[in-house]
C-alpha cells in the first residue's frame, strides 16, 4: 500500500512539473503600488508557492521580502512579534498578561548600537528595509487595501506596525539548552541522589556527576521555571464564546518531547563520492510541526545578492540554502548556554541577594502593560547581575535567576545568517560566522569549486570550576570567564573520507579536550546520526535521489538495539510469543504498514523505559525521571548484559513484562487481531492552528490539515516525534532540502504544509501530502526556470 501511495504522489508531481513547463503564459499578473520602494520589483510565485524576488537594489530586495512575508504570513509574523515583545494583552486581553510579563523578562535590554554592530555593517540597513516592507503591507491591510487575514477576525485583533529593533530584541524564540535538565537533575538529587538520574538523560562524553559546592538541591523548587516556560511557549486561544486563554496542559506535557525534537540532519558529500561529480548538500531541520510552517522558502535577487533557501518568515534573509557559489545548512550543536543561579536573600530585604560576602540589590524594572478592555497595568520585573529573576521565595529566603548568552549583544536567534548570504568561498563563510552567537549550530558548507566543510558555532561560556549540569549558587563562586574562541570549537575542511554529517549527536572529534572545555555533556540520541553515517559510508556514488531517500529513511537503530535485547527470551503467553516472532523478523523500518514497527515504537518509547525506571529508580524520583531516555535505558541494559559483576537491579527482567504491557495498549488502540496492526494506524500528522480554537466548526475544519499517516519516529532519519498520549506527530522536518551544488536548478525541496498562511489558499495545504509521502518539488534558481514555473507575477511599483 505504501508503495502505491508513493507512486501516486510521484505521478502527481510529474504531472505538475510538466504543466509548469508547458504553461508559463498561464501565470496571472497584477501590479501594486507600494510606498517605500526605489524601483519596481517582481515577485514571481511558482507552482509550489515559492516566491522569487527580483529587485534593482539590495534595499528593494529586502523590502520586498518583508512585504511578501506579510502578504503570505501576516498573522504568523504579527503573532511572533507580539508574543516576543510581550504585547499579547494589548490585542487579546488580560488572560495573556502573565505571558507578556514572562516574555519581557527575556527581551534584549542592552545597548542597541552594540547589538547592531555585532552583525556587521549591512545588518541594520537590511533589517530596516525588511521592516519597511512589512509595515507597507500592514498599512495596506489597516487601510482596507489588502485583505485582513482570517485569524485577526477570529480573535478581534489587528496587525501592528514594526520597529526595526523588534527584529533583534526578541530572544524568547531562541532560548534553548539545558536549564530544564539542570532543574530535573537537582530535583532527582534532592529526593534520591544523583545516581538515580542516570536513566533520565545520558551524559556524554563520560563525566562524573557532582553537586556544586554550596548548592542544596532541595532548595530548587519544582515550579522554578514557570516563567521560563511561559515565556517560551506557543500562544493558545480560547474556544469561541469564552474569554480565557485556552488550556495549555497538552503543550506543557509535551515540553520535554518537543525540546528533544529541536534537532535536525545535515550532510555534505564531496564530488569524489557523488554521482553528479559535484558536491551535494542536504539539510532537514526538525522543529515543532504546525500550520503554517515555521519555515518559509524565498529567493532574493539583486545586484550583489543572489540567494535562495528557507528561513523564518519574521526574519530577513534565509538560514539554509545557497547563493551562486556556496551552499549552507544547519543542525543544532548543543552548546550549553544557560545556567540557573540560586541566591540567598537578605532576611531584612527580599530584593537583596548575597554576592561576594555582601548584599547586592536586584534591579527592579517597572513597565506599563497595555491590556485590551482594561486600564493599563504596571508590571514589575527583577534582575540580578546574572539575568532575569524567575522566582522569589521570601519564606525560604531564596531567589532564582537564569543566565544565558541571549542577554548579550549579537545573539538574536538566526539573525546572524545575514552575514554569510554573499559568501563566495570557505574563507568568507568562516569569517562571517566568526562572531556567531545563537542558535548553537553545526554549519555544513559546499561550494562550486568542489570544497566541503563543517563548522560548529555558537557562544560557548567558559565555566572554570563547574560543568553546567546543575544549578549553582549565585554568590560569586560560579562565574563565566568569557567564551571559547572560534579556534577552540571544532571544524573540518575537505575531510579525507569525502563527506561529513551531523544530527545533533556527540560529534566532538577524537582527542578534543571535552572535559577541559565543557562545551556540552547532553547530546541527542546518536541513532539518526549513526544511520546517516552508515548509509553514506557505504555509498561512493551518492545521488540526489539517494540523499532524498536518506532524509526520508525510516530505519531505527534504537528500536533494533532494543529488539536485540529480546534474543533468547521466550514467553508462555501466546500474544507475547506472536509479538516476539514479528519483532525478530522485522527489518527495522518504521513504515506506516508495519505491525512490528507499531509494537516496537509503543514498547521501546513508552513501556520499556517506564518499566526500567520503576525497577531501578527510587520511588521518590520516578515521577521526575518519567520514562527515561530510550538511549540511556537501552545502554543501561546492554551494560548489565555485558558486565558480570554489575551491582544494579537486573533490568533485563523488565523486557518481557514491558512488551506485554505495550501489547495491551495496542489491543485497545488497534483491536485484538495483531495481523491488522500498523504503525500508520496510530501515528498521524494533524495540524490544527492555535487560532482555530476560536473558529466555528466549518472554519476550524478549513484551517485543519490531516490526519495523514506518517512513517518514522524520533529515532529515524525521517524524524517524526510524537505524543505518548496518542502517538500523534508533534515534531519533525519543517523543511527538507537537497542541493546540487553548481547545477542549482536540479535541487529539490519540500515545505509543510504549504507556503501560504491563508487557510483558503490552495498553497496552504498543497505540499502536505507530498511531505508526508516523502516527495519533493524543484527548488528553481535560474530566472528562465522560474519563469517557466510561474503561477503568479506581482509587480511592486514605487507608490506615492
Amino acid at each position: 500500500m505504501r508503495r502505491i501511495v508513493l507512486l501516486a504522489l510521484g505521478a502527481a508531481l510529474a504531472l505538475a512539473l510538466r504543466a509548469a513547463a508547458q504553461a508559463p503564459s498561464s501565470a496571472t499578473h497584477r501590479e501594486v503600488a507600494v510606498p517605500g520602494l526605489d524601483k519596481p520589483v517582481d515577485i514571481v510565485v511558482d507552482q509550489w508557492g515559492i516566491a522569487h524576488i527580483y529587485a534593482a537594489s539590495v534595499h528593494d530586495a529586502f523590502f520586498a521580502q518583508g512585504y511578501n512575508a506579510a502578504r503570505d504570513r501576516l498573522w504568523q509574523i504579527d503573532l511572533w512579534r507580539k508574543r516576543g515583545l510581550g504585547r499579547l494583552s494589548a490585542s487579546f486581553g488580560p488572560a495573556y498578561a502573565a505571558q507578556d510579563r514572562a516574555a519581557r523578562l527575556f527581551l534584549y535590554r542592552g545597548d542597541m548600537a552594540a547589538e547592531w554592530a555585532s552583525y556587521g555593517a549591512d545588518a541594520r540597513p537590511e533589517a530596516e528595509a525588511f521592516v519597511a516592507g512589512v509595515n507597507a503591507y500592514v498599512a495596506q491591510v489597516r487601510a482596507g487595501a489588502a485583505p485582513l487575514p482570517l485569524e485577526f477576525k477570529l480573535t478581534g485583533s489587528t496587525p501592528e506596525p514594526w520597529s526595526v529593533d523588534d527584529v533583534v530584541r526578541v530572544r524568547s524564540n531562541g532560548l534553548t539548552r539545558n536549564v530544564d535538565s539542570e532543574v530535573a537533575r537537582a530535583r532527582v538529587a534532592c529526593v534520591a541522589g544523583l545516581g538515580a538520574d542516570r536513566l533520565r538523560r545520558k551524559i556524554e562524553p563520560p563525566h562524573p556527576l557532582t553537586t556544586p559546592a554550596g548548592l542544596d538541591p532541595c532548595d530548587v523548587p519544582a515550579d522554578v521555571l514557570a516563567d521560563y516556560k511561559l515565556a517560551t511557549r506557543d500562544v493558545s486561544f480560547a474556544p469561541k464564546g469564552t474569554t480565557a486563554a485556552a488550556d495549555d496542559r497538552l503543550h506543557l506535557a509535551d515540553l520535554a518531547a518537543e525540546a528533544a525534537a529541536e534537532g535536525s540532519n545535515n550532510w555534505v558529500v564531496a564530488p569524489s563520492r557523488t554521482a553528479t561529480g559535484r558536491p551535494i548538500l542536504a539539510n532537514d531541520p526538525h522543529r515543532t510541526l504546525g500550520a503554517p510552517s515555521l519555515r518559509y522558502i524565498v529567493q532574493l535577487t539583486a545586484p550583489g545578492l543572489s540567494v535562495i533557501g528557507a528561513g523564518e518568515p519574521a526574519l530577513p534573509g534565509v538560514t539554509i540554502g545557497h547563493n551562486d557559489r556556496v551552499a549552507f545548512g544547519i543542525t543544532i550543536f548543543p552548546i550549553d548556554q544557560e545556567d540557573l543561579y540560586v541566591y540567598a536573600l537578605n532576611p531584612a530585604n527580599p530584593r537583596q541577594y548575597r554576592y561576594n560576602g555582601g548584599w547586592e540589590d536586584m534591579q527592579v524594572v517597572h513597565q506599563t502593560l497595555e491590556v485590551k478592555g482594561e486600564a493599563p497595568r504596571d508590571i514589575e520585573m527583577d534582575f540580578t547581575r546574572h539575568g532575569p529573576v524567575l522566582k522569589i521565595d521570601p519564606a525560604a529566603h531564596r531567589a532564582f535567576a537564569i543566565r544565558t548568552i541571549w542577554s548579550g549583544p549579537g545573539t538574536a536567534a538566526y539573525f546572524g545568517s545575514a552575514g554569510y548570504l554573499t559568501a563566495a568561498n570557505w574563507t568568507d563563510f568562516r569569517s562571517a560566522l566568526s562572531h556567531w552567537g545563537a542558535a548553537t549550530l553545526n554549519f555544513v558548507y559546499a561550494d562550486t569549486g568542489g570544497n566541503i566543510g563543517w563548522i560548529a558555532e555558537g557562544r560557548a561560556p567558559v565555566r572554570p570550576n563547574w560543568d553546567g549540569l546543575m544549578p549553582v549558587p549565585g554568590d560569586g563562586r560560579y562565574e563565566w570567564k568569557g567564551f571559547l574562541s572560534e579556534d577552540e570549537l571544532p571544524s573540518a575542511y575537505n575531510p579525507a573520507k569525502g563527506w561529513f554529517a551531523t544530527a545533533n549527536e556527540l560529534n566532538l572529534p577524537p582527542g578534543y579536550p571535552a572535559e577541559a572545555r565543557k562545551v556540552s555533556f547532553e547530546w541527542s540520541d546518536p541513532t539518526r546520526a549513526n544511520r546517516i553515517k552508515q548509509v553514506l559510508a557505504a555509498n561512493d556514488h551518492v545521488s540526489l535521489a539517494d540523499s532524498m531517500a536518506l532524509q526520508t529513511d525510516d530505519y531505527s537503530i534504537t528500536d533494533m538495539r532494543a529488539v536485540a535485547l529480546l534474543r533468547g527470551l521466550t514467553s508462555t503467553d501466546p500474544r507475547v510469543s506472536q509479538a516476539l516472532d514479528l519483532l525478530r523478523a522485522w527489518d527495522g523500518h518504521v513504515g506506516t504498514d508495519s505491525a512490528a514497527a507499531a509494537i516496537a515504537e509503543v514498547w521501546v518509547n513508552k513501556h520499556l523505559g517506564a518499566a526500567a525506571v520503576q525497577a531501578a529508580t527510587p520511588a521518590a524520583a520516578r515521577a521526575i525521571v518519567g520514562s527515561g531516555s530510550p538511549d540511556a535505558v537501552i545502554s543501561e541494559i546492554e551494560l548489565q548484559n555485558a558486565t558480570r559483576d554489575y551491582s544494579g537491579p537486573p533490568l533485563s527482567a523488565v523486557l518481557i513484562p514491558s512488551l506485554k504491557s505495550a501489547l495491551v495498549e495496542l489491543d485497545t488502540r488497534l483491536g485484538p487481531d495483531m495481523a491488522d496492526w500498523t504503525w500508520g494506524g496510530i501515528h498521524h500528522a494533524t495540524f490544527v492552528p492555535a487560532a482555530a480554537a476560536a473558529a466555528d466548526p466549518a472554519t476550524r475544519a478549513q484551517m485543519t490539515l490531516g490526519p495523514l499517516e506518517l512513517p518514522g519516529s524520533a529515532t529515524t532519519p525521517r524524524a517524526a516525534t510524537y505524543r505518548m498520549e496518542d502517538f500523534g506527530a508533534i515534531a519533525g522536518a519543517s523543511v527538507r532540502m537537497v542541493l546540487d551544488v553548481g547545477a542549482w536548478d536540479n535541487s529539490r525541496v519540500i515545505n509543510t504544509p504549504g507556503q501560504s498562511g491563508d487557510p483558503f489558499s490552495a498553497q496552504y495545504r498543497d505540499l502536505f501530502p507530498l511531505w508526508a509521502g516523502g516527495q519533493y518539488v524543484p527548488l528553481l534558481y535560474s530566472r528562465a526556470a522560474v519563469d517557466q514555473a510561474a503561477r503568479t507575477v506581482i509587480r511592486l511599483n514605487p507608490g506615492p
